[in-house]
């Protein structure tokens, strides 16, 4: 049986969240695995898998804050707010001056209201958006507010054909989970008049894990390699050492008394140092809601 644990993958160019998970599975030798968060087929980088009772991790860590590289294309709106769409009318861009793109920057940094793109996995009345999308149909889909904690400009580029000229803006962009970058990049465009598109995406952390720690599918065939369950608990969350009376509680999905460390999730470990579990304050008390070694 393969480990518990946690692998850091730098998921190439055009494939999908779940090329990578089934990849994995032969490389890991296991059908228990699955991801943290899907990336787009055209997006690279840090794509976060668990492995075996790390796929009880996943829910937790798809909550984690995310770190994108990633270039935005002004004077062109696209039907996916990205470069795989079918393009919009050419808008010369020429005229977007570089203090008016920090200023759409600063506008979009904090805490905004974001209507997800038209092909998103967002369910409107039962039925996957993006599917919505391949049959031709537009969906209402609501805004909702998510956390640009930082929005940083590394270059700003102007291209000219003979269609006029684009700005090419790359920008690093902290974010809470359920930040789509695409449609900052279609709203940006928007606010600027000139419509936009996302032509890069590069994800670079999610939570504790980064492009330090992640290894590309050709390095994991030759050898394979993951974050030990604990080790992934501890980086991820705040550690909490029971008591042999509080393992033995945890482990049959008991109470025990409330933690310190914050609301949870918090790893609870037990004194031979064996993750046993993440819980969560309720009230006066802990409760388990993952047990990784029941009873």
């Amino acid at each position: 049986m393969a480990e518990s644990g946690v692998v850091v993958v730098d998921k190439p160019a055009d494939w999908t969240s779940h090329d990578v998970v089934a990849k994995t599975r032969g490389l890991a030798r296991t059908r228990r695995v699955g991801h943290a968060g899907t990336l787009d087929p055209m997006a690279t980088g840090v794509l976060v898998l668990g492995v075996e009772k790390g796929t009880k991790l996943l829910g937790h860590l798809t909550l984690t804050e995310k770190v994108y590289d990633a270039t935005f294309r002004l004077g062109q709106a696209t039907s996916t707010d990205d470069a795989e769409g079918e393009f919009g009318p050419r808008v010369d861009a020429s005229g977007v001056a570089d203090e008016a793109v920090h200023a759409a920057v600063a506008a979009f940094t904090g805490r905004i209201q974001q209507v997800p793109p038209q092909v998103s996995a967002i369910k409107v009345d039962g039925k996957r958006a993006y599917k919505s999308a391949r049959e031709g149909k537009e969906v209402a889909l609501k805004a909702r507010e998510v956390t640009i904690a930082a929005f940083t400009v590394t270059d700003i580029r102007r291209v000219a054909d003979e269609g006029g000229t684009f700005v090419d803006v790359d920008a690093e962009v902290t974010c809470s989970s359920g930040t789509y970058i695409r449609s900052l990049a279609r709203d940006m465009g928007a606010d600027l008049g000139v419509g936009g598109h996302l032509t890069a995406l590069r994800r670079t952390r999610v939570g504790p894990y980064d492009l330090s720690q992640a290894r590309t599918l050709d390095q994991l065939a030759e050898e394979f390699t993951q974050v030990p369950l604990a080790h992934a608990v501890a980086a991820a969350f705040p550690v909490r050492t029971l008591t042999e009376d509080e393992t033995g509680r945890i482990r049959h999905g008991n109470r025990i008394g409330p933690s310190s460390l914050g609301g949870g999730p918090v790893g609870l470990f037990a004194p031979d140092g064996r993750v046993v579990a993440l819980g969560e304050n309720r009230g006066d008390h802990m409760k388990p809601v993952v047990v990784f070694d029941p009873a």
